[in-house]
């Protein structure tokens, strides 16, 4: 079993910036995709960011030019970095990661950090 375990979430003012971590610990195999989901009140969890182990990245189109994510591979761990934050990032932020063995893939899931960005 991997545990993921995010950090960095809060309060923040709305333009500012905000960097959220998540560490990825346990039974680790192989760690290929990690990513970033968010899921508002009332709105479907979406994907926020998301990156491979090669440094390939997507980011969802309301994030582009405002997010990045970095991720350091030896570390197993992940980042968020948010810039010009806006209210509507307002969200509960969910880590994701899978694990890859030889010959299957699990998929985890970390408990979740608020962020809320005030106006």
């Amino acid at each position: 079993q991997v545990q993921l375990v995010e950090s960095g979430g809060g309060l923040v003012q709305a333009g500012g910036s905000l960097r959220l971590s998540c560490a990825a610990s346990g039974r680790i195999f192989n760690l290929n995709a990690m990513g970033w989901y968010r899921q508002a009140p009332g709105k479907q969890r979406e994907l926020v960011a998301r990156i491979t182990s090669g440094g390939s990245t997507n980011y969802a189109d309301s994030v582009k030019g405002r997010f990045t994510i970095p991720r350091d591979n030896a570390k197993n761990t992940v980042s968020l970095q948010m810039s010009s934050l806006k209210p509507e990032d307002t969200a509960v932020y969910y880590c994701n990661a899978d694990d890859r063995g030889l010959g299957y893939q699990i998929n985890y899931w970390g408990q979740g950090t608020q962020v809320t960005v005030s106006s």
